[in-house]
């Protein structure tokens, strides 16, 4: 039976947070997990709803706890493109930078684990353990970047679809601490609409594709959502990158 990724219950004790061991918090000893607790509070949003605007002031840097968030630029005639994806652990805002760069949408139901921006910025200066960490979290989302510029550019429809599937189920598997050699199941929290909108590709095209991958066996549904990985590597290869290419993150 392959794993499966479960719902998860949010707690208030960090001790027994999902993402505990993934999040900007993950190298922290006991007493500055307290003071991080001193600072902290939870926001809930339902899909769709604004998270914060572009050019909006953002009074607190927050880690995702639960669900994903699209990060998106819009231009002046109107005109919008998602430039990211907020998955569980990720962190949102930038130390020292108190007005957002972007629109951020919640996709699914997301619940933000939210730090005091001014405490957390002392907490930085003094605690070396949550500046390792965010600058770690930073090369990861640069990389992440520089991913996400070949699969608009060069990928196919296919590869695409791959591409954000392996991601998701990739960060699924880590928050579960499952090992991804094994078959995997989780919930996909995107509608194929917005995997359309994300990825740059028509609705009818992705629903295609994804019907494609579960006909070949890379992938297997139950329902709308429940998604079923049952050879990691394979789906890996259905992605067109490079073996040797380290993980996607």
């Amino acid at each position: 039976m392959p794993a499966t990724s479960q719902a998860i219950q949010i707690s208030k004790d960090c001790s027994d947070c999902p993402i505990r061991y993934r999040a900007v918090c993950a190298r922290c000893e006991t007493d500055e997990m307290e003071l991080l607790e001193s600072m902290k509070y939870y926001r809930d949003f339902e899909a769709g709803q604004t998270i914060v605007w572009a050019g909006d002031e953002l009074n607190f840097v927050a880690s995702v706890v639960d669900g994903i968030a699209s990060l998106s630029q819009t231009m002046e005639d109107g005109r919008r493109q998602m430039v990211g994806l907020l998955l569980p652990s990720d962190f949102l805002g930038r130390p020292g930078r108190t007005i957002a760069s972007y629109d951020v949408t919640a996709s699914t139901a997301v619940t933000l684990c939210c730090f005091r921006r001014g405490p957390f910025e002392q907490m930085m200066n003094t605690t070396p353990h949550i500046a390792q960490r965010l600058l770690e979290m930073t090369l990861d989302e640069l990389d992440a970047a520089r991913e996400w510029m070949l699969l608009l550019g060069r990928k196919t429809a296919r590869e695409k679809i791959a591409s954000l599937i392996a991601i998701i189920a990739r960060r699924n598997a880590a928050i579960a601490q499952h090992d991804h050699r094994s078959a995997f199941t989780f919930e996909l929290p995107m509608t194929r609409e917005a995997m359309a909108d994300y990825l740059g590709l028509t609705l009818e095209t992705v629903s295609r594709q994804v019907s494609a991958l579960k006909r070949d066996g890379v992938i297997e549904l139950r329902g709308k959502r429940e998604v079923t990985i049952p050879d990691f590597f394979r789906l890996m290869d259905e992605t067109g990158d490079d073996a040797d290419g380290g993980p996607l993150v």
